[in-house]
Order: C-alpha cells, then structure tokens, then sequence
C-alpha cells in the first residue's frame, strides 16, 4: 500500500485543485492526475470570463457568489459584455435582459448608437444589445496555480502521470489501484474528471449521470484594424458567436458544442472557418490570418446544471462535475459547496439542492 488518505480527488484541473485547497487544513487530500501536468484539458485551454448571466440562471447564484472571492484574490480584470441582437431579435435580447435584471444582475439595453461606440465597424444589421458591465476576464492560470499552491501549503499531495485504473470499496473504504501501479486506500473518493467523471464513476462502481463532454474551439487572429483593449466580450442572442481581446489579438470561438468522446480536444479546420465566416457578420475587420487554434472539452449533465454532492447508490462517492463551461468562473463558490458537503458544514452563500446528484434519480 502506498498510501492512505482520507479524501482522493480524481482531477487535478480547476475543480479538483480548488476543492482540495478549500478542504486540504481538515483533511488528509490527495489530487491524482492522469496527465503530465494538471489542468491540460479544459483549464488549460479557456478564454475565461466572469459573466453572471453565463450558464444560466441556474448557475448564476454561484458565479455571483464567486465574483467578490475571485475580484479579492486579483484574478478578475473589468472588461464588460455585449449580447448582440438584430432587429428580428429584439424581443430575445429584451427577454434576457429582463430575466437576469431580475434576479439580481445588472444588464443594460442599448441602442444602435451606443453599439457602435463600442465596437467600431459593427454591421448595420445589428440594432439592439444587452450591457453587462460586471463582466470581467479571468487570470485563469494564475488561479490554477493559486488553488494548487494553497492545496500544498495545507497539506494535499498531487500525483502526476497516475490515474484511476481501479476502485473497489471495502469495509468503509476505498481500494484504489493508480495506472502508475500504486494503491492506495481513501475514505472518500471524488470524481472530479472533467469529461472523463461517467467513466471514473463506471470504474468504482457507481450508475454514471450522463455527464458528457462537447468540443468547443478558439481560434487567435490577426485582423486588419487595431483591437482596442477595452474591447467588450462580444456574444450574439442565438449563441453563435463570441470574441475578445487578447493581448493585442482577437480570440474568437463559433460557440460550438460538438458531442464527442473523451479526448485530447483538437480544434477542426471547418470549425475555425465557420467561426470566421460568423464573425465576418458582424463586424468589417479584416481576418489576415489564424495565428493559433485550439479547442477544449465542456462537460455538461443531462440538465445542463453541475453536480456536488455524494451519489445516492455508493457511500463515500462524492461527484464534483458537470460544470460545463462555467467551472472557472464558479469555482470559488462551488468549492466551498463542495467542501460544506463533503466535510458535513452546514451554512455558506450556495443552496446545494438544484446540484445535487440525487436529482436524477427516479
């Protein structure tokens, strides 16, 4: 035996690190990753931002509740978002406004005119948009790091280049056999996998949710007109589109959710050229060329909406996925749900109950 823990987190990405930091003072942790490094797949590849309205409403509560965490750790850079809509979708742009204002996020519609000073060249045929002002970028590796480090500090281990190959529970225990050959034994085992969290669940024994990964691609360009720093994240009302600054660059995505297996995601030469194609629509800046490409994996459950909390068919199983493409910008408030959950805490700023996996139980 190489070890025993009282918590295993399979995932060592965003959801797994800052899980571990938020429990690592209270308990003996250790983070397993498959990969050579952790955050490879879908952390190491987000043009994250923080935007409330983003996920939905079901997911709103707990990327407001992280936003203050996020903005005191420095990791937050203001940068704003514009929802476009043409003429024929005024009543949607109007609709979302209206949902989100009411539930507490500040959205502003605006005409033709205060598009325009926004974002020069925008095409005529895009009369209305929505303003969230709250929204901001992300420093996504450097809160990555930030998670890992205080993991370490408080004690957790992280194994590199050793995934879940095994997991059987035995007399109130879990029985893991790592792919680098080691065992080691855990009270509890957290699935925090990202696109692979069906699959680890399958391997210990529990019913999966249905969690499954869709690729979503990111194209970095060189366009013929200067891309101007405050430049707002600039999305479309039917979800077609985003794109932002980036350095002095634009990074743009055709806003795709393409089903596929678990995977080292790779971007595809259609993908990137519909993106193009979309964002050619909107605005009369000149592509010169695709300077970088990439694409990420979201994982989503059945109900679009994340799952914390122990799985009602094994005991000491505890499910931290699902976060599709708003795990970065929850991450704070969904780890400190996770941690209440598994730790017993009562309290804290998120209702467990709409993310529970028990909902999906007959």
């Amino acid at each position: 035996m190489d070890g025993s823990f009282d918590i295993v987190i399979v995932g060592a990405g965003m959801a797994g690190a800052s899980l571990a930091a938020a429990i690592g003072t209270r308990a003996s942790v250790l983070l397993i990753e498959s990969e050579d490094r952790p955050g490879y797949h879908s952390t190491g590849r987000s043009a994250a931002f923080w935007a409330e309205s983003y996920g939905g409403p079901g997911v709103q509560p707990l990327t407001t509740a992280s936003g203050p965490m996020l903005d005191a750790l420095g990791m937050l850079k203001p940068r704003g978002a514009l929802t476009l809509g043409r003429e024929d979708q005024r009543g949607e742009v109007e609709r979302f406004a209206r949902t989100y204002a009411a539930i507490g996020v500040e959205v502003q519609l605006l005409d033709r005119a205060a598009i325009e000073a926004r974002v020069a060249g925008v095409r005529p045929e895009w009369t209305c948009a929505a303003l969230e002002p709250s929204t901001s970028d992300i420093d996504v590796a450097g809160l990555h790091q930030h998670y890992l480090a205080q993991a370490r500090r408080a004690g957790a281990q992280l194994w590199c280049r050793a995934g879940l190959a095994g997991a059987e529970r035995r007399a109130g225990r879990w029985s893991l056999t790592l792919t680098d050959d080691r065992r080691v034994q855990a009270d509890m085992l957290v699935d925090a996998a990202g696109a692979w969290a069906d699959a680890v669940a399958q391997m210990a024994g529990v019913a999966p949710l249905g969690i499954a990964p869709y690729r979503r691609t990111i194209a970095q360009l060189a366009v013929g007109v200067p891309v101007p720093d405050d430049l707002p994240l600039v999305l479309d009302i039917a979800e077609t589109f985003y794109f932002k600054p980036e350095s002095g660059r634009l990074w743009l995505s055709p806003h795709d959710e393409t089903p596929c297996a678990p995977s080292d995601a790779a971007a595809e030469e259609l993908d990137v050229a519909l993106a193009i194609d979309r964002f050619e629509q909107v605005v009369d800046w000149p592509v010169r060329r695709v300077e970088h490409r990439w694409a990420g994996l979201r994982s989503f459950a059945p109900d679009r909406l994340p799952v914390y909390g122990f799985a009602p068919d094994a005991p000491g199983f505890f499910w931290c996925a699902g976060q599709g493409g708003f795990g970065i910008q929850t991450a704070p408030a969904a780890a400190d749900l996770g941690a209440r959950l598994l730790l017993g805490d009562t309290g804290g700023e998120a209702d467990p109950a709409p993310y529970s996996p028990g909902r999906f139980v007959d």
